[in-house]
């Protein structure tokens, strides 16, 4: 767009409304044709106490040290996301080891072309991380550098805002007598405390990036996972209708969680504080983090009567038992159709343009669980769950499951049915409601699906995209058919001939991803997400236009045939959309968890 970055000053932004001077560093990915800085652990929110919402930040002393990342929420320890996720062994990266903060932890971190100004106006991407109970904004896998100096280099730069927030039974506990605390103290709501933190991170950005370069009246949010379900919850927030603060957003392969009203939220917290052997609200908010953090607290977003805006939840949660919906529509008869013809009667009304979709195999995260069941586990599960011999032996009969499906064959029926009932169809119905909440002249909803396989697992696994998109961890060998195409078979910086990692048999190691393909997704997503935040159409948004990143390189428009082809969505139709939204994403969670484990998984 023909921004003006001049040359790469200190990297320092003296910032007049805040009157403090920022302190950053530059980013090791900086160059002199596209240089990055980046100011790390800005706290943008302060928190008042446990279960209480948080205050904007604008107090800083005269000089802010920003070169250091700032604590993260506390949270349970479990395996790294690059081994869970990504299939990294442990020589493949550095573990970060993050500070953790309960009342310390919400702080952004600010990645951005070098030499900007006011007068810039950059557009401003904020990353909602996912990871349900875990994760951090800070994670390197998320680092904003690489994204930002290829949007330097294909002349549409942008600025990375990348937040932390509370997480957990710190971030989404909510009860009646927590609402009533809180009430006491002049709060309107409870619980969505994480919500509140995202919001909070959003007036900063909208008050304060401009000294950064950035444009306040330019944001796009993007999130993944749990934190592309929370976008959604912004959407279809009242903060949103009356007061929108973002333009944009990129939900990417959201997990769409049930939204409990304030009673049923205090039923999950009485029996999450019975196990922990806590008898109050004044034991829980005594209670120390280590017992806290000691078992999982999976429930997310409430319905307070106050976060929310009329009409959500008949958007993102309609009902569709063959219920009639609207002048006698069924989902039975035509599930999409009848859903855009209820909701187009509906509040809430949406102001912003949205890119959603999903990946090829999502359930990936839940195949350690979903590996212990049984046919006959499956079987009777799903009958419960059902409450319809008719209905599960479609569902069983849909996905090739029954009492003789052998073992081996199992885990993969299971992870299908798995992948459609918590992802795949949800993102479908969703991306159809949506189109009927949107308004505006420019506003639309664009659908895309990633099919690319992940550099190091070879499958379209769930978080594969982001690997890509902020191309972070690009692959360091390549095949032989990679020499004539990148024209070295070895990065620049290497030494092949001192290298002590024989191939097996002499044979060249052949990886699932090769260079060409590796960097022609990576063009396609980072340039069709960077076209969408400078407020360009990333690709048509025709009701039967889909955009596709993979398989082996393949990235372009497609018609709706060619969905049908990579998802089950004939399947969905018969078998998925005559039981409702609910029962099918209890059958999803359910499954997923394995036959044993009774609580939620999230990511």
């Amino acid at each position: 767009m023909g921004v003006h970055v001049s040359p790469a000053p200190e990297p320092i932004v003296r910032h007049a409304s805040l009157k403090t001077a920022f302190t950053g560093v530059r980013h090791f990915l900086s160059t002199s044709d596209a240089p990055v800085h980046q100011y790390r652990g800005i706290k943008y929110a302060s928190i008042p106490a446990r279960f209480r919402q948080s205050k904007l930040f604008s107090t800083y002393p005269p000089h802010t040290d920003a070169t250091h990342l700032g604590p993260i929420c506390p949270q349970p320890r479990g395996r790294p996301i690059e081994e869970e996720l990504f299939g990294f062994s442990k020589d493949d990266y550095e573990p970060q080891s993050f500070k953790q903060s309960e009342f310390g932890c919400l702080n952004l971190n600010i990645t951005c072309p070098a030499g900007l100004n006011r007068e810039s106006r950059v557009p401003v991407m904020m990353w909602i991380h996912g990871g349900g109970n875990r994760g951090t904004g800070s994670h390197w896998l998320y680092d904003g550098g690489a994204f930002v100096q290829s949007s330097i280099r294909v002349d549409k730069p942008v600025i990375i805002v990348a937040i932390n927030y509370r997480l957990g039974v710190l971030g989404f506990a909510a009860g009646p007598k927590m609402l009533e605390a809180n009430s006491l103290e002049g709060e309107a709501g409870v619980g969505n405390y994480g919500l509140h933190d995202q919001r909070k991170a959003l007036e900063w950005v909208h008050l304060y990036i401009a000294e950064f370069g950035g444009d306040p009246s330019n944001v796009t949010l993007f999130g993944q996972a749990t934190g592309a379900f929370d976008i959604l919850c912004h959407l279809m927030s009242r903060a949103n209708a009356s007061a929108p603060l973002f333009q944009r957003a990129i939900v990417q392969s959201p997990l769409i969680n049930t939204i409990p009203d304030v009673s049923t939220a205090g039923l999950y917290l009485v029996r999450y504080m019975s196990a922990l052997h806590l008898s109050s609200l004044d034991d829980l908010r005594k209670s120390n983090l280590d017992t806290l953090l000691s078992l999982p607290f999976s429930s997310r977003a409430v319905d307070d009567n106050v976060f929310f805006a009329d009409g959500w939840r008949e958007l993102l949660f309609p009902e569709s038992r063959t219920h009639h919906l609207h002048h006698g529509y069924t989902y039975a008869c035509s599930p999409l159709a009848a859903l855009a013809r209820h909701l187009g009667h509906l509040q809430p009304h949406v102001p912003q343009s949205i890119i959603i979709g999903d990946c090829g195999c999502e359930s990936s995260i839940f195949e350690h669980p979903a590996s212990y069941w049984t046919a006959s586990g499956v079987v009777r599960r799903v009958k419960a769950i059902c409450g319809s011999l008719a209905h599960a032996a479609t569902v069983l009969y849909s996905y090739d499951i029954d009492l003789q499906t052998p073992p081996n064959e199992l885990p993969d029926r299971v992870l299908e049915l798995v992948n459609d009932a918590r992802v795949a169809w949800p993102v479908e119905y969703t991306a159809a409601a949506l189109r009927n909440a949107v308004v505006g002249p420019k506003s639309g909803v664009w659908r895309y699906i990633f099919d690319q396989e992940s550099p190091k697992l070879g499958t379209p696994h769930h978080a594969a995209d982001l690997l890509y998109l902020f191309d972070t961890a690009p692959p360091t060998h390549f095949s032989d058919s990679d020499e004539s195409e990148s024209g070295e078979l070895f990065p620049a910086d290497s030494d092949s001939s001192t290298s002590s990692e024989p191939y097996p048999d002499n044979q060249w190691f052949v990886p699932s991803v090769s260079f060409a393909t590796y960097t022609n997704i990576r063009k396609a997503i980072q340039s069709h997400w960077l076209a969408f935040a400078y407020g360009e159409a990333p690709w048509s948004a025709a009701q039967d236009t889909v955009f596709v990143f993979g398989p082996e390189g393949e990235a372009g428009e497609r018609c709706s045939q060619l969905f049908e082809g990579r998802r089950r969505r004939a399947v969905w139709k018969r078998a998925l959309a005559p039981l409702g939204v609910e029962t099918v994403r209890k059958i999803g969670i359910e499954l997923g968890n394995g036959p044993v484990s009774g609580s939620c998984m999230s990511t």
